[in-house]
């Protein structure tokens, strides 16, 4: 059998609404797309609609070919290749565009709409936000009402067919919830993902050069956020430590080393000072090997290991959120200093810099000791007309002597950078340590929120008797960069609002609470939805467990228990249906009765509209009333006209009905 054989049509209205709904799946795509697929897509959208009103006849198969080809091409020609989400996304888009060329029957209806919920799909490759999902789930529940209006015998209200719609979308929500917490969870994607799939992360890499953390601190992006299991570390303790930097070409600083993250070596030697700090850290990918944890780390997660100069490390780069409990000693000390790790930190280029090379030189001659030597850097940037500044002038040639004897005007990393270069022309083993510093307090899930724009960079000093001692260039220039929070954009708004309406800091106060209480929110959607992964997929199954219950028992019990749910719901729904079954039946027969008594009794064989035509030849008088009644009563039996409000009007027709 062929398709034209097969064909069904279709009303105009669905293609209407198809195409709305489409544009809302398309919606937040757009821009990423080049703006000629956008113009292109609008223009295939209204030639369907206008072909489709006007009954034309489509375009032949040749040109669709053409078509085809050309788009393929021109989307080739603007990415330069055909892998990776950013050209799967537009390519999608295009096929969906050319789809809406040759619409014409109910089939190509079923087949695009199938195709707008595989797009939904591939818009969680870009955002997997509660925004997000919560903008699809509308758009899921829209696109199957113009499922349902396709399968309509007459046009319906819209109202009527998102009910439906939302309806089954809400039945469907318990065995999609326990698929979701039972099906067994794997460590890593079932495929391979593309080149550019990660593209659009940031966060800190192997190198700090002259405006990166100032370029990267312009983002309010959460690089991740933190929950501590007692009181939260003041902010001068809150140095949350990253990539360690130990080689530079006297501008540019590098961590210059190979890791080893699978090494099964224990972990470096720590003198602890103070209490322990136990906390949980949730961070966001990032595409690098290292994770964060607050000065110093004593205890690892199982999924990293600890390198020598205290970095976590793990085996893979981070492309999907983690969620990771860490031990740390804010006051503890490293205590070794290998003698590579000696040279590493005493490298400095041959050339280049002198005059940073003989004040460091100069330092060393009136001061033996190293800690006096640090003092000294200290107070000449404390002392000196050095300026904090998020826009410093750009320096060519020698970057230390330009900065430290002619601009003075720097971000963290020009302070962090010549500061250890100082002490390390001086014979001061030293460091650059980038990381964070800092967090925003989030009252209502009492956790710390660390963004990009909290990045920082800071020195280490080897010091006989000390061990590595975190030296913060930084705060000697500007203390209020680690006290309080470095771009703190609310309170800025906060500000605005008081100097605009000084009458309306409870409008600033609210924005803050519904700020706080959304990214709470959010926190929670992270952690159990998006990092729904093995190790919290257990930890739900064994807290389910039930006193000493293994969690696959535990997961068999919840099972059942949601299929006697399923079941229960599918029951109550026959019941009811039954229900309204007997109720349509039992106004028919009422009806049936009252003709009797008028010696107008239906046959056995006799269908209602063969009854109703019958009563309508030896009665007359009542025909208009018994066909009226029998419309009705066909509509709720036979039809698809199967709503409450029909049923009374039966109801009522058949009270009313005086033969």
């Amino acid at each position: 059998m062929n398709r034209a054989s097969t064909a069904t049509a279709f009303r105009p209205e669905v293609l209407i609404r198809m195409l709305a709904v489409l544009g809302l799946v398309v919606a937040p795509q757009l821009p990423r797309l080049p703006p000629w697929l956008v113009v292109v897509s609008l223009a295939f959208a209204a030639w369907c609609y206008f072909i489709t009103r006007r009954s034309l006849k489509l375009p032949s198969l040749w040109l669709r070919i053409l078509l085809s080809t050309l788009l393929l091409m021109a989307v080739y020609a603007h990415y330069g290749t055909l892998l990776g989400h950013d050209v799967g996304a537009a390519l999608l888009i295009a096929m969906l565009a050319l789809k809406l060329m040759e619409i014409r029957d109910a089939r190509d209806i079923y087949i695009t709409v199938f195709l707008g919920y595989f797009l939904i799909i591939v818009g969680f490759l870009f955002s997997q936000s509660l925004w997000m999902a919560a903008y699809m789930l509308v758009v899921v529940t829209l696109l199957t009402s113009v499922l349902i209006d396709l399968n309509r015998t007459r046009l319906t209200a819209i109202g009527s067919n998102l009910r439906l719609a939302a309806s089954m979308l809400l039945r469907a929500l318990p065995l999609a919830l326990a698929v979701f917490v039972l099906f067994p969870r794997i460590s890593g994607p079932l495929w391979g993902m593309p080149k550019d799939a990660y593209d659009g992360m940031i966060g800190l890499g192997k190198e700090m050069a002259p405006g990166l953390i100032s370029d990267l601190i312009q983002s309010d992006a959460v690089a991740f956020r933190a929950g501590f299991d007692g009181p939260i570390p003041p902010p001068r303790q809150r140095y949350w430590r990253g990539p360690i930097l130990w080689q530079t070409d006297g501008m540019a600083w590098r961590t210059g080393h190979s890791w080893n993250p699978v090494s099964r070596s224990g972990p470096p030697p720590l003198v602890t000072s103070g209490d322990a700090v136990t906390y949980t850290v949730t961070l966001e990918p990032h595409n690098r090997r290292w994770l964060y944890a607050l000065d110093l780390v004593a205890a690892a997660p199982p999924e990293a290991r600890i390198a020598p100069d205290f970095l976590l490390l793990r085996a893979a780069p981070l492309r999907e959120r983690l969620r990771y409990a860490v031990t740390s000693y804010p006051d503890g000390v490293a205590s070794r200093l290998s003698v590579t790790e000696r040279q590493r930190a005493l490298q400095l280029p041959v050339r280049g810099n002198p005059r940073a090379r003989a004040l460091a030189q100069e330092w060393r001659r009136r001061f033996h000791d190293p800690a006096t030597i640090v003092q000294q850097a200290l107070l000449m940037f404390r002392n000196q007309p050095f300026i904090y500044t998020l826009h410093p002038p750009a320096i060519a040639g020698d970057f230390v002597d330009r900065f430290l004897f002619k601009t003075r005007k720097g971000f963290c990393e020009h302070y962090a950078a010549s500061f250890t270069f100082l002490m390390r022309a001086a014979g001061i083993p030293a460091r650059v340590v980038t990381g964070y510093q800092g967090g925003e307090l989030n009252p209502i899930g009492n956790y710390l929120i660390v963004r990009q724009r909290d990045a920082h960079a800071w020195s280490e000093v080897w010091l006989d008797g000390h061990g590595w001692t975190r030296v913060d260039p930084t705060a000697a220039v500007a203390p209020e960069r680690i006290d309080l929070s470095i771009d703190n954009r609310l309170q800025d708004i906060g500000d605005a609002v008081r100097f605009e309406l000084p009458h309306a800091a409870w409008l600033a106060a609210l924005w803050r609470e519904t700020h706080f209480a959304w990214d709470a929110l959010n926190n929670k959607w992270n952690q159990w939805v998006l990092s729904y992964g093995v190790a919290r997929q257990a930890d739900l199954l064994g807290w389910l467990s039930l006193g000493g219950l293994s969690w696959q028992n535990a997961a068999i019990l919840l099972l059942a228990a949601v299929g006697a749910v399923l079941v229960g719901m599918v029951i109550f729904m026959l019941k009811r249906e039954r229900q309204a079954e007997d109720a349509i039946v039992r106004a028919y027969q009422a009806f049936c009765r009252k003709l009797a008594r008028r010696g107008l009794s239906r046959r056995s064989y006799e269908g209602p509209v063969d009854f109703a035509q019958r009563v309508a030849a030896q009665r007359p008088d009542l025909a208009g009333q018994v066909h009226g009644i029998i419309k009705l009563y066909t509509a709720l039996r036979y039809g698809a006209n199967q709503t409450p409000a029909a049923l009374d009007m039966l109801r009522r027709a058949v009270r009313h009905f005086r033969p």
